[in-house]
């Protein structure tokens, strides 16, 4: 089966106010052994509770800060429906940001989890949370497995239609029109094997996979005073390569993801809402969907989904960011007062980098209130 790359889109910047819906999206992750192909109504059973003594929180959501579900005793023997990516976990078995449902609403860190015999765990579905399987999809013919994520890439053998593959992550690379989708995400299944994500069909709806080499979730700790600890050094590393003040850039990053708690920032670490438009550009690693509310600079506001970058990491969001404004032409009188952030985030707002018109306001205060200009 021969890739259909289609031809590349330019980024085109727009400027929108835009507010994330997000009501449990699930970020899943590859699990080295658990990645299998189990059937999707399967329970999975072989997992043991291995704590160093004490009971096992049960909670809501794939991580610490969701609320309680009860306990699960060591030994326990609970049944395992699928697995997703959640927050990391230094466990007494072992460290993974992967998580188990074991019912609704009920999940578990695989850190304290021991398997007797070992299991292959499916996939969650990101829209029903049921076990999801990745099945070939051609029209007939086989799918090239290849070196990395392009079609010119060495072939490293061949899948035949309706093949059943266990994905490990998901890489950016070629863009690839085929019978599932149009799309530049390929999939991941072992060292130097990769196949486009065009050609594969889920059966019980597409999991929010991780992207290969990506940070777990970022779970914010400390209050105010630690998400502005943990950012600092992101933001002064892009003021020092971009000059964009890092007060301004830290309180841009309180106000546009709510202190780290919205979706973007939570999982795919995009602290600025910063799009796609067809390439996720130098400093991210891919481009997700999500369901967004956004208002146009005319008026108006409207339900969409669109498609925003991934990073890898905090850091790379900074640089992003700061590379956007210092060298777009439209914040160039900003960039000439970098050395007054007061004057910068007015003229950011001025060059119309958002819509709301307290918009610099809100940045100073932020900026006053929590004594940001220490770090620039």
């Amino acid at each position: 089966m021969t890739e259909n790359p289609s031809l590349p889109r330019l980024p085109v910047m727009g400027v929108f106010h835009i507010s994330i819906r997000f009501v449990m999206v699930l970020a899943l992750a590859a699990g080295a052994i658990l990645v299998g192909a189990a059937p999707g109504h399967a329970k999975i059973t072989g997992a043991i509770i291995a704590t160093d003594g004490g009971t096992l929180n049960v909670r809501t959501g794939p991580a610490t800060d969701q609320k309680s579900a009860g306990t699960l005793a060591k030994g326990a023997n609970p049944e395992v429906f699928c697995m997703v990516r959640g927050e990391e976990i230094n466990g007494s078995v072992r460290t993974t940001a992967t998580w188990l449902r074991i019912g609704k609403d009920r999940w578990i860190s695989d850190a304290y989890v021991n398997w007797s015999p070992a299991q292959a765990v499916p996939w969650c579905s990101a829209a029903s949370k049921a076990a999801t399987n990745a099945t070939v999809s051609t029209k007939g013919g086989e799918l090239n497995i290849r070196a990395a994520a392009n079609s010119s890439a060495d072939r490293q053998g061949t899948y035949a239609n309706g093949a059943g593959i266990a994905v490990e992550c998901q890489a950016w690379g070629q863009e690839v029109d085929g019978p599932a989708r149009t799309t530049g995400a390929w999939y991941r299944l072992g060292d130097k094997r990769y196949v486009s994500a065009a050609y594969i069909k889920w059966s019980a709806g597409e999991p929010w996979l991780p992207w290969c080499g990506q940070d777990p979730p970022s779970v914010p700790r400390g209050g105010t005073a630690g998400f502005i600890d943990a950012h600092a050094s992101a933001a002064q590393a892009s003021d020092s390569a971009t000059g964009v003040p890092a007060s301004v850039t830290i309180a841009q990053a309180i106000l546009e993801s709510g202190w780290g708690k919205g979706a973007l920032a939570r999982e795919d670490h995009n602290l600025f809402g910063m799009k796609c438009f067809g390439s996720p550009g130098d400093h991210a690693i891919g481009c997700r969907d999500y369901a967004t509310f956004e208002c146009s600079p005319t008026g108006g506001c409207f339900d969409m989904n669109a498609t925003f970058r991934a990073y890898a990491n905090v850091a790379d969001s900074y640089r992003d960011h700061g590379d956007l404004l210092a060298n777009w032409s439209r914040y160039a009188t900003a960039m000439d007062h970098a050395d007054d952030p007061k004057r910068f985030a007015r003229e950011i707002h001025k060059a119309g980098y958002a819509t709301d018109p307290q918009y610099a306001d809100k940045l100073i205060g932020i900026m006053d209130d929590y004594d940001l200009y220490r770090f620039d």
